[in-house]
């Protein structure tokens, strides 16, 4: 049955005989009484062609309704149309039913032929739009190929300029390298040249005179010498024109000791000492004054040298003090720091504040206390020097000079330790300290726990400063040795007194030597 109705469908004879109907009407008026005739007649051969068929799927389903299938039904509408002819309608179906189908069906048909041409008209304006995408699309792939090409050209020669930019560079390099090279050559030489200026003013001085007492010895009676002309003010030595920097230089060096020096030196002597951290700041600090007391012993003693032997040849309008400071200042080789070195480690393995595990000496410190010598000596050599404020435990606490410590009780009025010292020109603080404060801080420090003799040192201001042992090896306390007085030589060209002692107790920076 199913089968049956679809090729039915298939077949379209309604919508051939609702198309015919439609072409009659056209053509109604134009036709001859018998061609309308025969259409008529074709029509009704159409449609009973249709009936036929109509019946045949009506006689299949009631077949499928079993003896008694469709009964009801047949007998309401089908066997009254009968007979009638064809003509007499039921209560439920009137003459104009088979039209109204068959218009229904044409409606239908008509509809599914528009929404398909429709649905055929859209299909082909998407494929004329894929087609314009398409066209962009290779259109800027194009583009985009061209682009790349002109990336790589591009990239190309950029490389080639980068590695000519880098060749000018190199050589640049290598011009101010020789630049600088000349210039300070030329310095050296202009250097020279006002030395020799000065040496020419003062022989001429010198032959002005001899020819005058020449003269007066060949006049035969003694003539008063002509006075000599006040002495040209020379130019400024090379120790007063580079103190400026040299100052501003040491400053910085100095803080940089306290925030990354001192820091490494922490972090190596907390691996040995992990539980004791404030002997980790007291060795630190002890260093810090061993180190410069050490640099100021070895800087009085190369001032002494150079001025005996300057004293003998010293010409020129500069006074001997300033040839002595700039001769130091020009010759900073000279500075025997490993020997500065090894007497601040001297120092601290006898000093009574600060203790060490046995099987570990202070040489673990050797970096941080040769940087700390040279900042030392460096600041030795300027005018006026620069110094470290001198320090003991239990002071009572500065803030000019000092900021208290993170772990410090803010309102301690004594100090415990010094964590760093301060910079100090004179009596005006340069750069502050750093302190410890607590309540019930002592005078006494914890003694070493490391078995050693507690003689006390003596220092000797020589170059190689030398230890005596004291004849009371049980006394704690420590004193420096007075300075030997200068011999005559030195004092008739010296216009400085002789340094006075001072006692030291604890600590290498509490007393200091004025230069």
């Amino acid at each position: 049955m199913a089968e049956s109705l679809r090729r039915m469908v298939n077949n379209g004879n309604f919508t051939s005989l609702q198309d015919k109907l439609e072409k009659w009407l056209d053509d109604y008026h134009i036709n001859t009484n018998d061609q309308n005739v025969a259409r008529a007649c074709e029509l009704v051969e159409l449609n009973a062609r249709v009936q036929g068929q109509l019946f045949t799927l009506l006689n299949l389903v009631a077949s499928e309704g079993g003896l008694y299938g469709g009964v009801n039904t047949l007998k309401n509408r089908l066997l009254p149309w009968l007979s009638s002819g064809f003509a007499a309608s039921a209560a439920s179906v009137s003459a104009d039913t088979s039209l109204a189908v068959l218009a229904e069906a044409a409606d239908k048909d008509r509809q599914i032929t528009e929404i398909q041409s429709h649905y055929e008209q859209q299909l082909d304006n998407m494929e004329k739009d894929l087609n314009d995408t398409k066209e962009d699309a290779a259109a800027l792939k194009a583009e985009l190929d061209e682009t790349r090409d002109e990336l790589d050209d591009t990239r190309r020669k950029s490389t080639g300029t980068m590695m000519a930019t880098e060749d000018e560079i190199i050589r640049l390099k290598e011009e101010l390298r020789l630049t600088r090279d000349e210039a300070s050559s030329l310095r050296t030489r202009v250097d020279l040249v006002g030395d020799y200026e000065r040496q020419v003013r003062v022989l001429r001085d010198e032959i002005a005179i001899l020819r005058g007492e020449r003269a007066a010895l060949e006049n035969g009676f003694p003539e008063p010498l002509p006075p000599l002309p006040p002495p040209r003010p020379g130019s400024p030595t090379h120790a007063k024109l580079t103190d400026s920097v040299r100052r501003s230089r040491l400053i910085g060096r100095y803080n940089d000791l306290f925030s990354i020096d001192r820091v490494e030196a922490l972090t190596t002597l907390r691996r040995y000492i992990p539980d004791d951290e404030e002997m980790v700041q007291r060795i630190i600090f002890v260093g810090v004054q061993e180190a410069f007391h050490a640099a100021k012993m070895a800087f009085r003693a190369m001032r002494l040298r150079v001025r005996k032997n300057l004293a003998i040849t010293h010409v020129g309008p500069e006074t001997l003090e300033e040839a002595v400071l700039d001769y130091i200042v020009r010759n900073t080789d000279l500075f025997d720091v490993n020997g500065a070195v090894q007497d601040t480690i001297r120092a601290m393995n006898v000093n009574p504040k600060i203790s060490f595990p046995a099987e570990i000496d202070f040489n673990l410190l050797h970096p941080f206390i040769r940087e700390v010598c040279r900042c030392g000596w460096g600041m030795c050599a300027l005018e006026p020097p620069l110094d470290i404020s001198p320090a003991t435990d239990a002071e009572l606490y500065n803030e000019l000079k000092y900021r208290r410590s993170y772990d410090s009780e803010f309102t301690a009025p004594l100090v415990a330790y010094h964590v760093w010292p301060a910079m100090m020109e004179y009596d005006r603080v340069v750069v502050k300290g750093e302190a410890v404060t607590k309540r019930g801080a002592s005078l006494f420090s914890p003694r070493r726990s490391r078995s050693r003799s507690p003689s006390p040192r003596l220092r000797s201001p020589s170059p190689s400063p030398r230890r005596a042992t004291s004849p009371r090896p049980m006394s704690p306390s420590r004193s420096r040795s007075p300075s030997p007085t200068r011999s005559g030589s030195a004092m008739s060209v010296s216009s400085r007194p002789s340094s006075r002692s001072s006692p030291r107790p604890y600590s290498a920076a509490s007393s200091y030597v004025s230069y």
